[in-house]
């Protein structure tokens, strides 16, 4: 009964973390297992109906407080099963107005450089956005630059490296260090086959563990910042990269309100892309975001390359009507989020 005791505190406790805003790495990382809270607190509770006196408070308590962080957690995992609203239409793929894309974190020291180039053989995207990649993986997908003449190289030694193919033309680009001179963030115009440009923002920052950073102050503000662009961006914008936060944290729910921009994930599923490796321990790090312009024709996970993430794909179609519905952020949220990206771009002045 003690463990029982210990296990329903601390996963009951565990579930309303998320909702202290403290940017400290151990709050938010309980952002992360949503899932897996659900699944150990509905297991608690059978263990107190398997082994409670019914004749004592105790048990009932334990179980009206689990029930409580269980229809919590099931409100918040709710908008990411199919049973949930969709914010994005389903749409025919046509390829003179769509753009097909694939984003991977490699996983800078996986070695199995052919597992990905085989995967994009395949799949055979329009874009290709890879992160964590240093100098052997840019040498190692060399051959790709023949199918995809537009390329942005950023090789890295730190894990926060960029490559980026493109069979589209590339009209502008611009290389950000949004919050780190050492984390690049890529914001590019990209020309569809009918002529129509579009925007995409391309990011990796850095996630709030020891060894990286104590605090989500420099990811938050990065993401952010993003979003800020993307709303005041003219043009159809997508954001896509490892984003280092889960599609239901406080800050990305934040970051879709900021730039009004909606997730393919909602209605549909998880799509977990971490940790290829442990499937316990998986949740959704890598993202394709997208503005109210697009239709959603198909969003896959892939299997996986050798790296801790799976590969993740998206195609989508500029569509003439604004079927998106996007949430947007009140005063209060607005205000917060500026608050969020001073705080980043303080905490890296200071750096």
């Amino acid at each position: 009964m003690n463990l029982l005791r210990i296990l329903s505190g601390f996963f009951f406790l565990a579930t309303f973390f998320p909702l202290f805003k403290s940017d400290k790495w151990w709050v938010r990382v309980f952002d992360y297992p949503r899932l897996q809270k659900l699944t150990i607190l509905i297991l608690i509770s059978l263990g107190w109906g398997i082994y409670s006196d019914y004749s004592k408070l105790e048990p009932w308590i334990w179980l009206g407080l689990i029930g409580i962080a269980v229809f919590y957690l099931g409100y918040q995992v709710f908008p990411f099963t199919p049973f949930g609203k969709k914010m994005i239409k389903k749409v025919p793929y046509a390829a003179d107005q769509g753009i097909h894309i694939l984003v991977s974190n490699v996983y800078q020291y996986n070695t199995k450089y052919q597992k990905l180039l085989n995967l994009v053989q395949i799949e055979r995207p329009d874009i290709l956005f890879f992160v964590e990649t240093d100098s052997k993986w840019e040498k190692a997908l060399h051959p790709l630059e023949k199918d995809y003449p537009f390329t942005i190289k950023i090789p890295l030694e730190n894990t926060y490296g960029l490559l980026f193919y493109s069979k589209l033309k590339i009209r502008r680009q611009e290389i950000h260090y949004l919050i780190d001179p050492e984390i690049p963030s890529l914001e590019l115009d990209i020309e569809l086959r009918n002529g129509n440009l579009i925007t995409i923002f391309a990011i990796h920052p850095t996630p709030p563990v020891p060894g990286e950073n104590l605090k989500s102050t420099d990811r938050d503000a990065e993401i952010l910042i993003v979003g800020e662009k993307a709303k005041s961006n003219k043009l159809p914008s997508l954001v896509i990269g490892d984003l280092n936060d889960v599609a239901w944290s406080y800050t990305t729910e934040l970051f879709l309100k900021i730039s009004e921009m909606a997730d393919p994930r909602r209605g549909r599923g998880t799509y977990n892309t971490f940790h290829s490796h442990y499937p316990i321990f998986r949740w959704p790090l890598d993202h394709v975001f997208l503005s109210k312009d697009f239709g959603l024709s198909k969003l896959k996970i892939h299997r996986n390359i050798g790296s801790d993430h799976f590969p993740i794909s998206i195609k989508a179609v500029l569509i003439p009507e604004k079927t998106v519905e996007p949430i947007k952020a009140n005063g209060d949220e607005k205000k917060e989020a500026r608050l969020k990206i001073s705080n980043g771009l303080e905490s890296s002045s200071k750096d």
